[in-house]
């Protein structure tokens, strides 16, 4: 106990500037588990950010050697993450998001398949029989169609559930979502952004009494809403746990 054991680096790969609320907020908790983590486990937990105006890879890569950091943990990325310029002989690397294969490191996230199928469980024992899915492709394709994948595979092989078409455009909009949602006549919606709720009631919905909604990541919403919590703190610390093992071995 209270023995230090060296530096580990938190990085943020495409840097704060521009990122959304909702994940900004998650960026936060990752961090904040991952720190508190490192810490009782006997490491410093220094953050690093890359993105726009941040640190090249090249120069992270010196400063990271330089100062005996050799372990690295990756916040989630928007684009498919390419880290392949840093040395990776000298690291161990962890990924907190789905995929990444440049370089593959492991990864610890959400199991985002089981918690579209605990969602659609809790909404069927509440009543709801035609749920609605509303998603932005870049989320879902960064995830491999993995929330889309288990809401048809749930629809498919549950009884007493209504298939219908899910709204997926490029960023789905007030418009587009009021025909829809007029047209496939869904009693609960799920969605990422919180908004939908708004351009629910805009449609005349009432929300609990006639419909109801449920957030895919609770931490989008700054008002309370009904939704999955993905557990970002504690994911931070798990794949803290994961990559101090790698590296004290």
């Amino acid at each position: 106990a209270g023995t230090f054991r060296g530096v580990l680096a938190v990085l943020d790969l495409d840097g704060p500037e521009g990122r959304e609320a909702g994940p900004m907020r998650y960026h936060r908790e990752l961090t904040k588990g991952a720190t508190k983590r490192a810490e009782e486990l006997g490491f410093k937990a220094d953050a690093f950010s890359v993105g726009k105006g941040g640190l090249s890879l090249e120069r992270l890569d010196t400063i990271l050697q330089s100062r005996g950091i050799g372990g690295i943990f990756l916040l989630p990325v928007g684009e498919m993450p390419d880290l392949t310029r840093l040395d990776w002989t000298h690291f161990s690397g962890i990924y907190s998001d789905y995929v990444i294969e440049r370089p593959g490191l492991h990864a610890v996230c959400p199991d985002h398949y089981r918690s579209m199928f605990t969602a659609l469980d809790r909404l069927h024992a509440l009543g709801y029989r035609r749920p609605g899915l509303v998603l932005g492709m870049g989320h879902g394709a960064r995830l491999l169609y993995r929330w889309e994948a288990a809401y048809h595979a749930y629809q498919t092989h549950h009884d007493g559930m209504t298939r219908l078409p899910p709204l997926i455009t490029t960023e789905p909009t007030e418009k587009e979502f009021g025909h829809w949602f007029r047209t496939v006549k869904c009693d609960v919606v799920l969605a990422h952004n919180p908004e939908v709720l708004q351009w629910m009631r805009a449609c005349g919905a009432r929300v609990p009494e006639t419909h109801g909604f449920c957030c895919l990541n609770v931490l989008n919403s700054t008002a309370r809403v009904s939704g999955l919590d993905l557990q970002p703190r504690l994911l931070g610390v798990r794949g803290m746990e994961l990559l101090i093992n790698m590296v004290l071995r």
